[in-house]
């Protein structure tokens, strides 16, 4: 008998990929499933099977499929929410108005930030550097690096190290290393505290 997961991927494989108005690095994969628009994509980040808009996501990123990421908003302090009722296009091909209103916030997605399955993060959302996003959870406000939220809607659940650690990771930035340094490094991403030491050591 076929896993729930193995049918999951192969249903996600078979839809195709819409990307509009972003750039992607060379580096990264956008697998099957996933509609982008509007986004700027890092090095060595995945995402698949999910919908992102006006994103900034940084590099190292790992986000599973079913998210939604920044989709559009509609006004609730308006006489009506609906989008004929503002200016610009909307699938209903109609404008009563042509007042503004900004539907999509940028949301910024930072360097080496997983995001579990079926995720809904609402747009304008910024997500520190080493977060962790539990899956199904719905995020509605902004998430300091290196911590772990989940829940509907999200709360913080711990952070995934102490505040020294976590100060000093955020200090050697080694998203932005070069791959040879990366290389030369790597055996050492196991163990927080070695890989620091090891880095200010050589400095």
């Amino acid at each position: 008998m076929k896993s729930i997961r193995y049918l999951i991927m192969r249903a996600i494989n078979r839809r195709p990929i819409a990307i509009s108005n972003s750039k992607i690095d060379k580096t990264a994969k956008v697998g099957n499933g996933a509609q982008i628009v509007g986004c700027n994509i890092g090095r060595y980040s995945y995402l698949y099977g999910s919908s992102v808009i006006n994103t900034d996501i940084g590099s190292f990123c790992s986000i599973a499929y079913g998210c939604v990421i920044g989709d559009g908003k509609h006004p609730i302090d308006r006489v009506s929410s609906s989008p004929v009722f503002y200016g610009g296009k909307n699938v209903l091909k109609t404008n009563f108005s042509n007042v503004g209103f900004e539907e999509y916030e940028k949301t910024e997605i930072g360097n080496d930030v997983w995001i579990g399955s079926n995720c809904l993060i609402k747009a304008g959302v910024k997500i520190g550097n080493g977060a962790v996003i539990g899956m199904g959870s719905v995020v509605t406000h902004d998430v300091p690096p290196y911590e772990i939220w989940a829940g509907n809607p999200a709360r913080l659940i711990r952070k995934r190290f102490d505040e020294d650690t976590i100060n000093r990771l955020q200090n050697i930035c080694w998203w932005d290393w070069d791959d040879e340094r990366l290389r030369k490094y790597g055996d050492l991403f196991e163990d927080p505290v070695k890989l620091i030491s090891a880095v200010e050591n050589e400095t």
